[in-house]
Protein backbone atom coordinates (compact mmCIF):
# COMPACT_ATOMS: atom_id res chain seq x y z
CA UNK A 1 0.00 0.00 0.00
CA UNK A 2 1.51 3.38 -1.02
CA UNK A 3 2.07 6.32 1.30
CA UNK A 4 -1.01 8.25 0.16
CA UNK A 5 -3.37 5.31 0.72
CA UNK A 6 -1.83 4.63 4.12
CA UNK A 7 -2.52 8.20 5.16
CA UNK A 8 -6.07 7.96 3.86
CA UNK A 9 -6.76 4.84 5.91
CA UNK A 10 -5.13 6.38 8.96
CA UNK A 11 -7.11 9.61 8.62
CA UNK A 12 -10.35 7.67 8.97
CA UNK A 13 -9.34 6.87 12.52
CA UNK A 14 -7.07 9.54 14.02
CA UNK A 15 -5.55 12.66 12.49
CA UNK A 16 -2.03 13.63 13.55
CA UNK A 17 -0.89 17.24 13.71
CA UNK A 18 2.82 17.99 14.07
CA UNK A 19 3.52 21.45 15.47
CA UNK A 20 7.06 22.69 14.90
CA UNK A 21 7.99 25.39 17.37
CA UNK A 22 6.00 26.88 20.22
CA UNK A 23 5.08 30.31 21.47
CA UNK A 24 2.08 32.34 22.58
CA UNK A 25 0.24 31.61 19.33
CA UNK A 26 0.35 27.90 20.16
CA UNK A 27 -2.07 28.25 23.07
CA UNK A 28 -5.28 29.16 21.20
CA UNK A 29 -4.14 27.03 18.27
CA UNK A 30 -3.89 23.87 20.37
CA UNK A 31 -7.06 24.67 22.28
CA UNK A 32 -9.02 24.97 19.03
CA UNK A 33 -7.67 21.76 17.51
CA UNK A 34 -8.09 19.84 20.74
CA UNK A 35 -11.85 20.32 20.63
CA UNK A 36 -11.83 17.45 18.14
CA UNK A 37 -11.02 14.21 20.01
CA UNK A 38 -9.96 12.63 16.72
CA UNK A 39 -6.95 14.97 16.48
CA UNK A 40 -3.64 14.07 18.14
CA UNK A 41 -1.05 16.83 18.48
CA UNK A 42 2.70 16.39 18.75
CA UNK A 43 4.77 19.45 19.59
CA UNK A 44 8.40 19.42 18.48
CA UNK A 45 10.52 22.18 20.00
CA UNK A 46 14.16 22.69 20.85
CA UNK A 47 12.98 24.57 23.95
CA UNK A 48 12.20 21.67 26.24
CA UNK A 49 11.11 23.85 29.14
CA UNK A 50 8.65 25.91 27.12
CA UNK A 51 7.24 22.81 25.46
CA UNK A 52 6.82 21.09 28.82
CA UNK A 53 5.11 24.16 30.26
CA UNK A 54 2.76 24.18 27.30
CA UNK A 55 1.83 20.56 27.91
CA UNK A 56 1.45 21.14 31.64
CA UNK A 57 -0.76 24.17 31.03
CA UNK A 58 -3.27 22.14 29.10
CA UNK A 59 -2.83 18.62 30.47
CA UNK A 60 -4.74 17.49 27.41
CA UNK A 61 -4.88 13.88 26.39
CA UNK A 62 -3.57 13.48 22.88
CA UNK A 63 -0.94 16.22 23.21
CA UNK A 64 2.64 14.97 23.16
CA UNK A 65 5.98 16.77 23.44
CA UNK A 66 9.29 15.93 21.82
CA UNK A 67 12.57 17.84 21.78
CA UNK A 68 13.90 18.63 18.31
CA UNK A 69 16.17 21.27 16.83
CA UNK A 70 15.27 21.32 13.14
CA UNK A 71 18.46 23.25 12.36
CA UNK A 72 20.58 20.37 13.66
CA UNK A 73 21.59 18.41 10.55
CA UNK A 74 22.14 15.33 12.70
CA UNK A 75 18.42 15.37 13.53
CA UNK A 76 17.19 15.55 9.93
CA UNK A 77 16.15 11.91 9.87
CA UNK A 78 14.16 12.50 13.08
CA UNK A 79 12.40 15.43 11.43
CA UNK A 80 11.61 13.32 8.38
CA UNK A 81 10.15 10.57 10.55
CA UNK A 82 7.98 13.00 12.51
CA UNK A 83 6.68 14.59 9.31
CA UNK A 84 6.09 11.17 7.76
CA UNK A 85 3.88 10.16 10.67
CA UNK A 86 1.83 13.37 10.54
CA UNK A 87 -1.14 14.25 8.38
CA UNK A 88 -0.31 17.93 8.57
CA UNK A 89 2.53 20.13 9.87
CA UNK A 90 1.91 23.50 11.51
CA UNK A 91 5.12 25.52 11.40
CA UNK A 92 5.57 28.19 14.06
CA UNK A 93 9.27 28.36 13.26
CA UNK A 94 11.08 31.49 12.03
CA UNK A 95 10.28 32.22 8.35
CA UNK A 96 13.80 31.40 7.14
CA UNK A 97 13.23 27.74 8.11
CA UNK A 98 9.99 27.28 6.17
CA UNK A 99 11.62 26.30 2.84
CA UNK A 100 13.43 23.46 4.62
CA UNK A 101 10.20 22.28 6.27
CA UNK A 102 8.21 22.59 3.04
CA UNK A 103 10.71 20.37 1.21
CA UNK A 104 10.38 17.66 3.84
CA UNK A 105 6.57 17.93 3.82
CA UNK A 106 6.42 17.56 0.05
CA UNK A 107 8.81 14.60 0.11
CA UNK A 108 6.70 12.89 2.79
CA UNK A 109 3.36 13.87 1.19
CA UNK A 110 2.27 15.79 4.28
CA UNK A 111 0.28 19.04 4.26
CA UNK A 112 1.76 22.19 5.82
CA UNK A 113 0.31 25.37 7.35
CA UNK A 114 2.10 28.61 8.26
CA UNK A 115 0.99 32.10 9.24
CA UNK A 116 4.14 33.64 7.70
CA UNK A 117 4.53 35.23 4.29
CA UNK A 118 4.94 32.85 1.36
CA UNK A 119 8.61 33.14 0.42
CA UNK A 120 9.86 32.92 -3.18
CA UNK A 121 11.70 29.69 -2.25
CA UNK A 122 8.50 27.98 -1.10
CA UNK A 123 6.47 29.46 -3.95
CA UNK A 124 8.87 27.83 -6.42
CA UNK A 125 7.94 24.43 -4.93
CA UNK A 126 4.35 24.77 -6.15
CA UNK A 127 4.60 22.22 -8.97
CA UNK A 128 6.26 19.69 -6.66
CA UNK A 129 3.52 20.16 -4.07
CA UNK A 130 0.83 19.64 -6.69
CA UNK A 131 2.58 16.49 -7.89
CA UNK A 132 2.75 15.24 -4.29
CA UNK A 133 -0.97 16.04 -3.84
CA UNK A 134 -0.34 18.22 -0.78
CA UNK A 135 -1.42 21.67 0.32
CA UNK A 136 1.31 24.03 1.54
CA UNK A 137 -0.64 27.09 2.69
CA UNK A 138 0.94 30.28 4.04
CA UNK A 139 -0.34 33.66 5.20
CA UNK A 140 -3.14 32.34 7.42
CA UNK A 141 -2.55 34.56 10.44
CA UNK A 142 -3.66 38.15 11.02
CA UNK A 143 -1.50 40.21 8.68
CA UNK A 144 -0.97 38.41 6.46
CA UNK A 145 -4.12 36.35 6.82
CA UNK A 146 -7.35 37.91 8.05
CA UNK A 147 -6.54 40.98 5.96
CA UNK A 148 -6.66 38.78 2.83
CA UNK A 149 -9.92 37.13 3.88
CA UNK A 150 -11.79 40.37 4.56
CA UNK A 151 -10.44 42.07 1.44
CA UNK A 152 -11.40 39.22 -0.85
CA UNK A 153 -14.86 38.86 0.67
CA UNK A 154 -15.59 42.53 0.01
CA UNK A 155 -13.99 42.54 -3.45
CA UNK A 156 -15.89 39.44 -4.54
CA UNK A 157 -19.25 40.88 -3.44
CA UNK A 158 -18.58 44.14 -5.26
CA UNK A 159 -17.48 42.48 -8.49
CA UNK A 160 -20.40 40.04 -8.48
CA UNK A 161 -22.75 43.01 -8.13
CA UNK A 162 -21.25 44.80 -11.12
CA UNK A 163 -18.92 47.18 -9.31
CA UNK A 164 -15.27 47.92 -10.04
CA UNK A 165 -12.54 48.34 -7.43
CA UNK A 166 -10.75 51.64 -8.07
CA UNK A 167 -8.56 51.74 -4.95
CA UNK A 168 -7.57 49.45 -2.11
CA UNK A 169 -5.75 50.56 1.05
CA UNK A 170 -5.25 48.22 4.02
CA UNK A 171 -3.54 49.06 7.31
CA UNK A 172 -3.04 46.62 10.18
CA UNK A 173 -1.17 46.66 13.46
CA UNK A 174 -0.82 45.00 16.81
CA UNK A 175 -0.67 47.57 19.62
CA UNK A 176 -0.90 47.89 23.35
CA UNK A 177 -4.36 48.89 24.51
CA UNK A 178 -4.35 52.71 24.85
CA UNK A 179 -4.16 52.59 28.65
CA UNK A 180 -0.92 50.57 28.40
CA UNK A 181 0.80 52.59 25.67
CA UNK A 182 2.67 54.92 28.02
CA UNK A 183 6.23 54.82 26.71
CA UNK A 184 8.13 56.82 24.07
CA UNK A 185 7.48 54.24 21.34
CA UNK A 186 3.83 53.88 22.40
CA UNK A 187 4.48 50.23 21.69
CA UNK A 188 5.33 46.98 23.45
CA UNK A 189 7.01 44.03 21.82
CA UNK A 190 5.25 40.65 21.75
CA UNK A 191 8.40 39.03 20.36
CA UNK A 192 11.98 40.13 19.77
CA UNK A 193 12.21 43.87 18.92
CA UNK A 194 14.85 42.99 16.32
CA UNK A 195 12.34 42.26 13.56
CA UNK A 196 10.34 45.42 14.27
CA UNK A 197 13.47 47.56 14.24
CA UNK A 198 14.84 45.95 11.08
CA UNK A 199 11.48 46.39 9.35
CA UNK A 200 11.96 50.13 9.72
CA UNK A 201 14.97 49.79 7.41
CA UNK A 202 13.13 47.68 4.84
CA UNK A 203 12.13 48.81 1.34
CA UNK A 204 8.50 49.18 0.32
CA UNK A 205 6.59 49.39 -2.93
CA UNK A 206 3.00 50.35 -3.68
CA UNK A 207 0.72 51.91 -6.29
CA UNK A 208 -0.67 55.40 -5.77
CA UNK A 209 -2.81 57.23 -8.32
CA UNK A 210 -1.61 54.91 -11.06
CA UNK A 211 2.09 55.37 -10.29
CA UNK A 212 4.43 52.87 -8.65
CA UNK A 213 6.06 54.35 -5.55
CA UNK A 214 9.25 52.77 -4.25
CA UNK A 215 10.83 53.42 -0.87
CA UNK A 216 14.47 52.44 -0.68
CA UNK A 217 15.92 50.31 2.09
CA UNK A 218 17.98 51.96 4.79
CA UNK A 219 15.51 54.01 6.82
CA UNK A 220 13.40 56.06 4.40
CA UNK A 221 10.33 54.02 5.36
CA UNK A 222 9.88 56.00 8.58
CA UNK A 223 9.73 59.19 6.50
CA UNK A 224 6.75 57.80 4.57
CA UNK A 225 4.52 57.74 7.66
CA UNK A 226 1.05 59.27 7.37
CA UNK A 227 -1.62 60.16 9.91
CA UNK A 228 -4.51 57.68 10.05
CA UNK A 229 -7.84 59.20 11.07
CA UNK A 230 -10.33 56.42 10.34
CA UNK A 231 -10.81 55.80 14.08
CA UNK A 232 -10.97 59.32 15.60
CA UNK A 233 -10.67 57.95 19.14
CA UNK A 234 -7.16 56.70 18.42
CA UNK A 235 -4.00 58.68 17.66
CA UNK A 236 -2.61 56.52 14.85
CA UNK A 237 -0.03 56.64 12.09
CA UNK A 238 0.86 54.20 9.36
CA UNK A 239 3.60 53.38 6.89
CA UNK A 240 3.80 51.08 3.84
CA UNK A 241 4.52 47.39 4.34
CA UNK A 242 6.64 45.38 1.88
CA UNK A 243 5.61 45.08 -1.79
CA UNK A 244 1.92 45.87 -2.19
CA UNK A 245 1.96 45.78 -5.99
CA UNK A 246 1.68 41.99 -6.19
CA UNK A 247 -1.74 42.09 -4.53
CA UNK A 248 -3.32 43.75 -7.57
CA UNK A 249 -3.20 40.39 -9.31
CA UNK A 250 -3.70 38.25 -6.19
CA UNK A 251 -6.90 40.13 -5.34
CA UNK A 252 -8.08 40.43 -8.95
CA UNK A 253 -8.08 44.25 -8.89
CA UNK A 254 -5.60 44.99 -11.66
CA UNK A 255 -7.63 48.07 -12.63
CA UNK A 256 -7.23 49.78 -9.24
CA UNK A 257 -5.11 52.94 -9.42
CA UNK A 258 -4.11 52.72 -5.74
CA UNK A 259 -3.03 49.55 -3.94
CA UNK A 260 -1.33 49.88 -0.56
CA UNK A 261 -0.84 47.62 2.44
CA UNK A 262 0.61 49.23 5.53
CA UNK A 263 1.43 48.93 9.23
CA UNK A 264 -0.38 50.75 12.05
CA UNK A 265 1.36 52.26 15.06
CA UNK A 266 0.44 54.92 17.59
CA UNK A 267 1.59 58.36 16.51
CA UNK A 268 5.19 59.03 17.53
CA UNK A 269 6.49 55.53 16.86
CA UNK A 270 8.19 56.42 13.57
CA UNK A 271 9.85 59.50 15.07
CA UNK A 272 11.28 57.45 17.93
CA UNK A 273 12.62 54.82 15.55
CA UNK A 274 14.20 57.56 13.43
CA UNK A 275 16.00 58.80 16.54
CA UNK A 276 17.39 55.31 17.18
CA UNK A 277 18.41 55.10 13.52
CA UNK A 278 20.16 58.47 13.64
CA UNK A 279 22.21 57.55 16.70
CA UNK A 280 23.27 54.25 15.12
CA UNK A 281 21.43 51.76 17.30
CA UNK A 282 20.13 49.88 14.25
CA UNK A 283 23.62 49.04 13.00
CA UNK A 284 24.07 45.25 12.88
CA UNK A 285 27.86 45.40 12.51
CA UNK A 286 30.18 44.57 15.39
CA UNK A 287 31.25 47.55 17.48
CA UNK A 288 34.50 47.55 19.51
CA UNK A 289 32.79 49.08 22.54
CA UNK A 290 30.17 46.32 22.61
CA UNK A 291 32.31 43.21 22.56
CA UNK A 292 31.75 40.92 25.52
CA UNK A 293 35.38 41.44 26.55
CA UNK A 294 35.27 45.25 26.28
CA UNK A 295 35.29 47.45 29.41
CA UNK A 296 31.98 48.34 31.01
CA UNK A 297 30.21 51.25 29.41
CA UNK A 298 27.13 53.28 30.39
CA UNK A 299 24.24 54.04 28.06
CA UNK A 300 25.09 57.74 28.16
CA UNK A 301 28.67 57.12 27.08
CA UNK A 302 27.54 54.63 24.41
CA UNK A 303 25.23 57.24 22.85
CA UNK A 304 28.18 59.65 22.85
CA UNK A 305 30.44 57.12 21.11
CA UNK A 306 27.84 56.14 18.49
CA UNK A 307 27.29 59.80 17.61
CA UNK A 308 31.03 60.47 17.43
CA UNK A 309 30.84 63.14 20.12
CA UNK A 310 33.32 64.03 22.82
CA UNK A 311 32.22 62.93 26.28
CA UNK A 312 32.50 65.83 28.73
CA UNK A 313 30.55 67.77 31.32
CA UNK A 314 28.83 69.64 28.48
CA UNK A 315 27.87 66.48 26.61
CA UNK A 316 24.16 66.75 27.39
CA UNK A 317 23.97 70.36 26.15
CA UNK A 318 25.84 69.41 22.98
CA UNK A 319 23.53 66.43 22.49
CA UNK A 320 20.43 68.60 22.84
CA UNK A 321 21.74 70.98 20.22
CA UNK A 322 22.68 68.16 17.84
CA UNK A 323 19.32 66.41 18.18
CA UNK A 324 17.40 69.66 17.95
CA UNK A 325 19.15 70.50 14.68
CA UNK A 326 18.25 67.08 13.31
CA UNK A 327 14.69 66.65 14.59
CA UNK A 328 13.60 70.07 15.85
CA UNK A 329 12.83 70.90 19.48
CA UNK A 330 13.84 68.91 22.53
CA UNK A 331 11.62 65.92 21.85
CA UNK A 332 14.46 63.64 20.72
CA UNK A 333 16.41 64.04 23.95
CA UNK A 334 13.23 63.45 25.97
CA UNK A 335 12.76 60.16 24.11
CA UNK A 336 16.29 59.05 24.95
CA UNK A 337 15.81 60.01 28.59
CA UNK A 338 12.47 58.21 28.85
CA UNK A 339 13.99 55.08 27.33
CA UNK A 340 16.83 55.23 29.84
CA UNK A 341 19.45 55.68 27.12
CA UNK A 342 21.04 58.66 28.84
CA UNK A 343 21.33 56.93 32.21
CA UNK A 344 24.54 55.88 33.92
CA UNK A 345 23.36 52.27 33.97
CA UNK A 346 25.92 49.75 32.67
CA UNK A 347 25.07 48.40 29.22
CA UNK A 348 24.54 44.67 28.77
CA UNK A 349 26.76 44.34 25.68
CA UNK A 350 25.73 42.14 22.73
CA UNK A 351 28.50 42.81 20.18
CA UNK A 352 26.52 45.10 17.83
CA UNK A 353 24.38 48.19 18.49
CA UNK A 354 21.33 46.42 17.03
CA UNK A 355 21.71 43.31 19.18
CA UNK A 356 22.39 45.44 22.25
CA UNK A 357 19.36 47.72 21.87
CA UNK A 358 17.21 44.71 20.95
CA UNK A 359 18.17 42.93 24.16
CA UNK A 360 17.54 46.07 26.19
CA UNK A 361 14.13 46.87 24.68
CA UNK A 362 13.01 43.24 24.88
CA UNK A 363 13.20 43.59 28.66
CA UNK A 364 12.11 47.19 29.03
CA UNK A 365 9.17 47.22 26.60
CA UNK A 366 8.08 43.60 26.50
CA UNK A 367 4.39 42.79 26.40
CA UNK A 368 4.26 40.12 29.08
CA UNK A 369 0.95 39.47 30.78
CA UNK A 370 2.53 37.24 33.43
CA UNK A 371 4.37 40.21 34.92
CA UNK A 372 1.60 42.74 34.25
CA UNK A 373 -1.57 40.75 34.87
CA UNK A 374 -3.92 43.54 33.78
CA UNK A 375 -2.02 44.29 30.58
CA UNK A 376 -3.82 43.75 27.31
CA UNK A 377 -3.17 44.39 23.66
CA UNK A 378 -5.18 45.55 20.70
CA UNK A 379 -5.38 44.60 17.03
CA UNK A 380 -6.63 47.11 14.46
CA UNK A 381 -7.21 46.22 10.82
CA UNK A 382 -8.70 48.84 8.52
CA UNK A 383 -9.41 48.58 4.80
CA UNK A 384 -10.59 51.48 2.63
CA UNK A 385 -11.95 50.34 -0.70
CA UNK A 386 -12.90 52.69 -3.53
CA UNK A 387 -15.71 51.40 -5.75
CA UNK A 388 -17.12 52.60 -9.07
CA UNK A 389 -20.68 51.50 -9.81
CA UNK A 390 -22.69 51.64 -13.05
CA UNK A 391 -24.24 55.06 -13.54
CA UNK A 392 -21.01 56.73 -12.36
CA UNK A 393 -21.86 56.24 -8.69
CA UNK A 394 -18.84 56.28 -6.38
CA UNK A 395 -18.58 54.50 -3.04
CA UNK A 396 -16.00 54.51 -0.27
CA UNK A 397 -16.35 51.34 1.76
CA UNK A 398 -14.53 50.83 5.04
CA UNK A 399 -13.86 47.55 6.81
CA UNK A 400 -12.98 47.75 10.50
CA UNK A 401 -11.65 44.74 12.39
CA UNK A 402 -10.79 45.61 16.00
CA UNK A 403 -9.99 43.02 18.67
CA UNK A 404 -8.90 43.59 22.27
CA UNK A 405 -6.87 41.08 24.20
CA UNK A 406 -8.33 39.39 27.25
CA UNK A 407 -7.13 40.38 30.71
CA UNK A 408 -5.32 37.32 32.07
CA UNK A 409 -6.25 35.50 28.87
CA UNK A 410 -5.29 35.36 25.22
CA UNK A 411 -3.81 38.47 23.68
CA UNK A 412 -5.56 39.85 20.60
CA UNK A 413 -2.54 38.95 18.49
CA UNK A 414 -2.26 35.34 19.63
CA UNK A 415 -6.02 34.87 19.31
CA UNK A 416 -6.30 36.25 15.77
CA UNK A 417 -3.20 34.46 14.50
CA UNK A 418 -3.73 31.24 16.46
CA UNK A 419 -7.37 30.70 15.55
CA UNK A 420 -6.81 31.51 11.87
CA UNK A 421 -3.93 29.05 11.63
CA UNK A 422 -5.88 26.40 13.54
CA UNK A 423 -8.98 26.80 11.38
CA UNK A 424 -6.96 26.44 8.17
CA UNK A 425 -5.35 23.31 9.63
CA UNK A 426 -8.70 21.80 10.55
CA UNK A 427 -10.21 22.56 7.13
CA UNK A 428 -7.37 20.77 5.36
CA UNK A 429 -7.63 17.79 7.70
CA UNK A 430 -11.38 17.58 7.08
CA UNK A 431 -10.96 17.75 3.32
CA UNK A 432 -12.75 21.11 3.06
CA UNK A 433 -9.71 22.74 1.45
CA UNK A 434 -8.76 20.63 -1.54
CA UNK A 435 -6.58 23.05 -3.51
CA UNK A 436 -3.09 21.62 -3.84
CA UNK A 437 0.27 23.30 -4.22
CA UNK A 438 1.92 26.23 -2.43
CA UNK A 439 -1.03 28.55 -1.99
CA UNK A 440 -2.40 31.63 -0.26
CA UNK A 441 -5.93 31.92 1.17
CA UNK A 442 -7.20 33.88 -1.84
CA UNK A 443 -9.59 31.39 -3.48
CA UNK A 444 -13.23 31.58 -2.39
CA UNK A 445 -13.31 27.93 -1.34
CA UNK A 446 -10.44 28.72 1.04
CA UNK A 447 -11.17 32.15 2.50
CA UNK A 448 -14.94 31.76 2.89
CA UNK A 449 -14.90 28.81 5.31
CA UNK A 450 -12.02 30.32 7.30
CA UNK A 451 -13.92 33.59 7.72
CA UNK A 452 -17.11 31.76 8.64
CA UNK A 453 -15.39 29.88 11.45
CA UNK A 454 -13.53 32.96 12.68
CA UNK A 455 -16.88 34.67 13.11
CA UNK A 456 -18.11 31.68 15.07
CA UNK A 457 -15.24 32.45 17.47
CA UNK A 458 -16.52 36.01 17.89
CA UNK A 459 -13.94 37.61 15.58
CA UNK A 460 -16.12 39.96 13.54
CA UNK A 461 -15.62 42.99 11.31
CA UNK A 462 -17.81 46.04 10.75
CA UNK A 463 -18.38 47.71 7.37
CA UNK A 464 -19.13 51.37 6.68
CA UNK A 465 -20.19 52.92 3.40
CA UNK A 466 -20.34 56.41 1.91
CA UNK A 467 -21.61 57.27 -1.58
CA UNK A 468 -20.83 60.34 -3.65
Amino acid sequence: MDRKRLKKCHSEMMKNVLMLGVGRVAYPLIKYLHRDPAIAIKIASKLKGLGSNLFHFYCYAGVDITVLDVEDSKKHSTLEELVKNADIVVSLLPPNLHPQIAKVCIAQKTHMVSASYLSPEVKNMHAMAVEADVTIIHEVGLDPGIDHLLALECIERVQQSGGKITSFVSFCGGLSAPEFSYNPLSYKFTSSPRDDLLNSLAPAKYIKNGEIVEILAGGDLMLATETLDFLPGFNLEGFPNRDSTSYSKAYGIEGADTVLRGTIRYKGFSQCVRILQFIGFLDAAEHPALKFTSPDITWRRLVCILLGMVYSNTFLDSLKMKMSNQFGGGYAVEVLEDLGLLDDEIVDKWVSPLNTITHYLSRKLAFETSFQPNNRDLVILRQDIGISWPGNRKEKRGVNFVVYGEVNGYSAMTKTVGYTTAIATKLILNGEILTRGCILPVASDVYRPILQRLRMEGLNSIETSKFS
